[in-house]
């Protein structure tokens, strides 16, 4: 990391129940914490996960986390998950989102199961007044006529698109909704153009940075685990991109953040 952050950072999107960090979490926080990194958003996939990622907000007080299922996973889909992520968000008051829910037409073509989970975890964001952590891939245009859809029958959604990838004009659809855009380790490839581009446009008030750990390494650690601590260079590449200084994209995207999703963090004086 070139530069240290005189500001504290928000990791919007993490994984760190996950197996790749059974031996060595209690360095890796130290880490995030060395990087500025107060405050983390826990995704989460299946409710499985649910109890794991409790104890992990036990561990780490600057943890907050969603309960939900991710569009691969309708193997983990019954008739009472529902209830079952009710049950868990109204338990527990750190649950500060449903998800990671969406669409994903890239590694499945099951619309249809994956439409009936979707609908039925935005109906259960929309009951208990919590925004939405949305995985779209290949499957902006059916995401954005189901969004229509509901919105015409007056429904309401706050939230944010996760791990953004797609074109300036499909980010536009989904500001038009009131949802923020996130920004990955993506946003650092060099091949990675359109996502450049919507790292430049999006308005400085709908904004966030996320790692998506373990996955998606930024360069330079390309290849490599990601971990929260790496959120950092997702910062100092968008502050590149939008030439702004890394204070202002610290400031602006963790101000965006705790006001989505209610994390614990305070604006420096």
């Amino acid at each position: 990391m070139t530069v240290q952050p005189l500001l504290p950072l928000i990791d919007s999107h993490c994984h760190i129940v996950f197996r790749e960090f059974d031996d060595d979490l209690a360095v890796v926080a130290e880490r995030w914490r060395k990087a500025g990194v107060c405050a983390l958003l826990h995704a989460c996939v299946e409710p499985a996960e649910i109890p794991g990622i409790r104890a992990l907000a036990d561990r780490f007080p600057e943890l907050r986390y969603s309960v939900g299922v991710h569009p691969l996973d309708p193997q983990h889909w019954a008739s009472n998950t529902v209830d079952v992520l009710r049950e868990a968000a109204l338990a527990d008051s750190r649950v500060v989102a449903i998800g990671e829910l969406g669409l994903d037409l890239y590694r499945a073509k099951n619309l249809q199961d994956q439409l009936q989970m979707l609908t039925a975890q935005l109906n259960l964001a929309e009951e208990l007044q919590l925004p939405v952590i949305i995985h779209c891939r290949d499957a902006a245009a059916e995401m954005v006529d189901l969004l229509q859809s509901r919105k015409s029958k007056g429904h309401h959604i706050s939230g944010v698109m996760h791990c953004w990838g797609g074109t300036a004009a499909e980010m536009e659809l989904f500001l038009e909704f009131g949802l923020f855009i996130s920004f990955s380790g993506t946003v650092t490839f060099p091949k990675a153009q359109e996502t450049h581009q919507c790292a430049r446009q999006v308005p400085a008030t709908r904004y966030l940075v996320e790692t998506d750990c373990p996955f998606l390494s930024p360069v330079p650690r390309r290849g490599k685990r990601n971990e929260p601590a790496m959120v950092l260079h997702v910062a100092e590449r968008v502050a590149e991109l939008r030439g702004e200084s890394l204070e202002q994209v610290c400031l602006q995207s963790s101000a965006n953040a705790a006001q989505l999703f209610a994390l614990p963090y305070q604006a420096p004086a």
